[in-house]
């Protein structure tokens, strides 16, 4: 008996390590439109895969409300783009903006002023184009990154003497495992990705640019520009061992497929 008590309670705090702690949730999470685009050459990001191909990419901001504080985890294609009539013309991508961030947030009573927090998940144009809209919110970047983008010789990608808490790994946002940044470099040094949890949608990664599209994320394609191979494959196993830790959904920002199946203003997560 004492050896049957003995494995039962080793199967216990088996089952204990592997499931996820219980955590608080963030009450309601929307997807914003941030921009899109059709990329002339797919192989842009997938190396020797549809060389020459279009395809179409989407740019998501998302906001987060936690219970009287709001979190915007990155911030799109600058504004300015939506007043251009042929859109961002000129580079390799020529981004549009249907809707402006501010008016999507004032369509949902939110002000920047109102804004706690933004976290980006890099500093790439398209995800930090409309950061200076916020100055007094505090962003939430890894040291890394902001680095990254401050080298010298570099145009800073926004005001750099705002506030912001500069930081090194993993974060937990609110303090109660409802909303953890997680470090994902390779795509830049300090990449990182977002984990949320919901009380009926479930956990969600809001992974950044891990990967850009799904069938990159199924083949491990690492696209040429990103600055570590090697970082960028550890990440992805990284994004995909919490997904099965938390049987998480994965939320890729660029697949257009994806978010046009997803839920937006004034519709939300829960």
């Amino acid at each position: 008996m004492k050896r049957i008590g003995f494995a039962f309670a080793c199967v216990i705090a088996l089952i204990a390590i592997a499931a996820p702690a219980s955590a608080a949730t963030v009450e309601r999470l929307y997807v914003l439109d941030c921009g899109h685009a059709r990329a002339p050459d797919q192989s842009r990001w997938s190396p020797g895969v549809n060389v020459g191909v279009p395809i179409d990419i989407s740019d998501n901001c998302y906001l987060i409300r936690h219970g009287h504080q709001w979190l915007l985890w990155d911030t799109g294609i600058p504004d300015a783009v939506a007043d251009m009539p042929n859109g961002m013309v000129g580079g390799p991508i020529p981004w549009r903006r249907p809707i402006k961030l501010f008016t999507q947030l004032k369509a949902l009573g939110v002000s920047p002023a109102s804004i706690r927090y933004v976290a980006v998940s890099h500093t790439h144009a398209d995800h930090v184009g409309n950061v200076d809209m916020f100055p007094k919110s505090t962003l939430l970047i890894q040291r890394a990154e902001w680095d990254f983008a401050f080298a010298p010789g570099k145009p800073p990608p926004f005001n750099p003497k705002r506030p912001a808490k500069k930081l090194s790994g993993d974060y937990d946002i609110f303090a109660d495992g409802s909303a953890r940044l997680i470090s994902t470099p390779g795509h830049t040094p300090g990449h990182q990705s977002l984990l949320v949890h919901l009380p009926k949608t479930g956990w969600v990664i809001l992974s950044g640019d891990v990967a850009h599209f799904r069938s990159n994320w199924d083949n491990r394609r690492v696209p040429s520009m990103n600055t570590d191979r090697d970082q960028t494959l550890a990440s992805m196993q990284h994004i995909a061992d919490l997904m099965k830790q938390y049987h998480a959904q994965l939320w890729i920002n660029h697949d257009a497929a994806q978010t046009a199946s997803m839920l937006h203003p004034p519709h939300y997560y829960d």
